[in-house]
């Protein structure tokens, strides 16, 4: 037999771990929305790349062509300067900033 009052809070507690609290359950229901959601965005974007493959090209990606290949485009590299070149360039730029200052002072 159970003490005076003790089938009341075993009740509470039973019912307490029977019911999701409403912020787990709350976010739950984010959780389910968002890969929903999720799963929308991957099947709209999917369906652009097909409609338009060109996109990805322009991004390097592989672009079909009418034969079925895929051709890889190319990026162009980034063309590096030595340091001597630059010194030479700083140098000219120098020469002409001091002929547009002496022009100036006449």
């Amino acid at each position: 037999m159970l003490p005076p009052g003790a089938a009341g809070r075993i009740l509470f507690s039973l019912q307490e771990a029977l019911v999701p609290r409403p912020t787990s359950q709350l976010r739950e229901f984010a959780r389910v929305g968002a890969e929903a959601r999720l799963k929308e965005l991957e099947a709209e974007i999917a369906s652009i790349r097909r409609a338009l493959p060109e996109l990805r090209a322009e991004r390097g990606g592989e672009v079909p062509i009418s034969s079925g290949k895929k051709v890889r485009k190319r990026r162009r590299r980034r063309r590096r300067m030595s340091a001597e070149a630059r010194a030479k360039i700083a140098a000219a730029q120098r020469k002409r900033w001091a002929a547009v200052k002496a022009g100036k002072k006449r």
